[in-house]
This record gives C-alpha cells, structure tokens and sequence, in this order.
C-alpha cells in the first residue's frame, strides 16, 4: 500500500509538471484565478488508465495557516465539504499508516458510502505529508478489486491511479508549528481527469468547461469551509 501510494505521488508530480512536449494553456474568463489546462495521451501504461487525460490546475491565496487548510484538506470527516466527486456521501478511513512523526503524515485508504450505488465500488487512496516548508494531499480513486489485490500481496504497478491533490505553502512568517501565520497560505489544486477513453481521440470543449467548472467550484467551496467566504451566486 505505501508503494502504491509512493507511485500516486510520482504520478502527481509529473503530472502537474510542463516540459516542452506538455505546457499549460491558461483558460480565458474562468474568475478571479487562472486555470491552466494541459492533455496527456496514456497509451501502454498499466499504471494509468488509458486515453486522454485532461490536468487542470489553479493557485489561490487563503487568509488562513497552512496547518489549518492542511488538517482540513486531509480530514476524511470534512471532505465532503469540498470534494465534488464524492456526492456528500459519507466518508470512513478504512486503513491507516503512520509515515512520519507528525500525525498528518500518512497514508489512508478512505470508502465514500455514497447514495449513488455506481460509486460503491470505489476507494480513494490518500497519501498526505507536511513540514515547515510546505505541505501536500494527495489522492486517488481505486478500484475496491484491484486494491484487494495489493492487500493480498499483489503487485502495485498494475493498479490503474489518475491522482489529484493539493499543495500548500506557507505566504508570509509563521511559527515553527505553522500554527500562527501573520501571511497565510498559498493553495494549488490539480485535477487529472480521464476525458476520454480512446487515446486517438480529440479533445472537447465540453470536457474543458466540466473540469473547468469542477476546479472553480472546488475553488469557491475551499474558500467557504476556511476561510469563510460566501460562495457568490
């Protein structure tokens, strides 16, 4: 399991990473942040799905310490509050390993028992890390058969993970802790987002606006939960 988690992270981070094959396209009229767009093709990889995945990203400033946006982000218990995905269903840590000796350093594998029954299939694998210089979530959808393989001892590199997350710096002094910030933090969300299943197929405009518009709505649900913002109608 922390294998397979080490892997979600690496995916992550090259995910999120442009070079000169893959660079961001920033969207024009998304709000007050910048979403920046890129596509991958995933052919022949038996750890990522295959087809066009669509990587969405955004960075915004929150009035809040990055140990308050971190505890609340990692929080299986508050994730409905900002995770579109999950349909406010209730979400349970089902497992949980200690990776550091701060106590949001871990991996979890969460069930969402969602009233959507299409979903009950599903577990999200969750790795989170922090320290004085920064902090990260991680996470990814998993399939409850393929997980129950590498829980018997299977090989984790064959389990298909398209991961999202959150990265977060502190913006201004704080104390060791990070619990006192007279700045705040800095928040990147990335979404990586299969669009299509066919690896030769063309990009929509309609799969930009949805992850467009799930990105700007996880944005303004974040900002409400945290940082008390009202969410603008």
């Amino acid at each position: 399991m922390l294998k397979l988690a080490e892997r979600m992270v690496m995916s992550f981070c090259g995910g999120v990473s442009a070079s000169t094959t893959h660079q961001w396209t920033t969207l024009s009229g998304s709000g007050a942040e910048d979403v920046r767009v890129m596509t991958r093709k995933s052919v022949d990889d038996p750890g990522r799905p295959p087809g066009i995945v669509l990587n969405a990203a955004t960075s915004f400033w929150l009035p809040v310490s990055p140990k308050r946006v971190f505890d609340f982000l990692r929080d299986e218990t508050t994730r409905s509050e900002w995770d579109i995905l999950s349909n406010g269903g209730v979400v349970q840590e089902m497992a949980h390993i200690a990776n550091g000796q701060d106590q949001g350093n871990c991996v979890s594998l969460l069930r969402v028992n969602s009233t959507n029954s299409n979903q009950s299939n599903m577990l999200i694998l969750q790795e989170s890390c922090t320290d004085a210089t920064g902090s990260y979530v991680i996470y990814a959808p998993v399939d409850v058969m393929a997980m129950n393989v590498v829980l018997n001892g299977g090989d984790p590199d064959y389990v298909a993970l398209l991961p999202s997350g959150f990265a977060i710096l502190p913006d201004g002094p704080s104390s060791a802790s990070q619990a006192v910030s007279a700045g705040g933090s800095l928040l990147t969300v990335a979404f990586q987002i299969l669009v299509d299943s066919v690896p030769t197929a063309k990009l929509s405009l309609g799969s930009v606006a949805t992850v467009n518009s799930l990105i700007a709505c996880t944005v303004e649900r974040i900002k409400a939960s945290v940082a008390g913002e009202t969410i603008p109608h």
